[in-house]
């Protein structure tokens, strides 16, 4: 199936889910909603602009690292007069000492994904994308605006985007010698259970695969700001235990083994490099 693949990494990551008021959550994975939103942005479309077709776009992700949890104290209108402070959830202001508010932020630290962006119809979408994140239109986050993306965030448009996200070198150095083997999730919005393994890879069962593990609010209707809303979808999950020469490493190290990937499969095959 052809798609793009991308790389999400950063000092910090925040994919909200569940956020509402002052608190300001994080999923523990890239979302549909903050993906298509980053594909949305590069694309220069307006908040209060149709994403119909980017919804129809398919997303599996992968773990590479799943980075730990920190959460951001902020204080919110201190020092200012009462009219000018944030609005309650009444429609009033705060007055007097009670103006500040709290806000705490939920963010991934030092996590990485790579995500596979799919669809077996809109080819003319994804090389709209392809150019688009090669040459954003406006800067692109992972998920919130503090969050800028570090190494290459596109590796490629290719065509079978499936049997590369399961090959591709893994953004995290290898167990250490002596050490339980360390397994890779997979999640996606459809079945699992045809993931194009390669021979000898340990996977949980096919069965598990196939039948979602719960669901998400994070399928885009709206980004329009006074308007925004999400659908459900069903999430999929599998675990796969990935060969020893697929940890690719942090830094130059996971750099030089994706360029040495790209190098054999994506500048002839597929006539795209990150």
């Amino acid at each position: 199936m052809p798609g793009l693949l991308l790389h999400c990494a950063g000092p910090l990551q925040s994919w909200g889910h569940h956020s509402h008021f002052n608190q300001r959550d994080t999923a523990a994975f890239p979302t549909r909603s903050g993906v298509l939103g980053l594909l949305a942005a590069a694309l220069g479309r307006g908040r209060e602009e149709p994403v119909d077709d980017l919804a129809r776009l398919g997303l599996t992700v992968r773990v590479d690292r799943p980075g730990v949890f920190l959460r951001d104290l902020h204080t919110v209108g201190g020092g200012l007069p009462a009219a000018a402070t944030v609005t309650t959830a009444q429609g009033k202001k705060r007055s007097g000492d009670t103006t500040t508010l709290l806000s705490h932020r939920y963010y991934l630290a030092d996590a990485a994904f790579t995500v596979a962006v799919t669809s077996p119809t809109e080819t003319g979408l994804l090389a709209q994308c392809e150019s688009a994140l090669r040459t954003p239109r406006w800067p692109l986050f992972l998920g919130r605006r503090a969050c800028p993306p570090t190494g290459p965030l596109f590796l490629a448009l290719v065509d079978d985007c499936l049997h590369h996200l399961v090959r591709l070198p893994l953004a995290a150095p290898a167990p250490r010698t002596g050490s339980t083997t360390r397994a890779v999730d997979f999640l996606s919005d459809s079945p699992l259970d045809r993931l194009p393994l390669p021979d000898g890879v340990h996977a949980c069962d096919p069965a598990e695969a196939a039948h979602p593990s719960t669901s998400l609010n994070d399928q885009p209707v709206t980004f329009h700001p006074t308007r925004r809303s999400y659908r459900a979808r069903p999430l999929y999950r599998r675990t796969v235990t990935p060969p020893a020469d697929q940890w690719g490493g942090l830094g130059t190290d996971y750099l030089q083994a994706l360029g040495q990937y790209a190098n054999r499969h994506f500048r002839t095959s597929e006539g795209s490099r990150p």
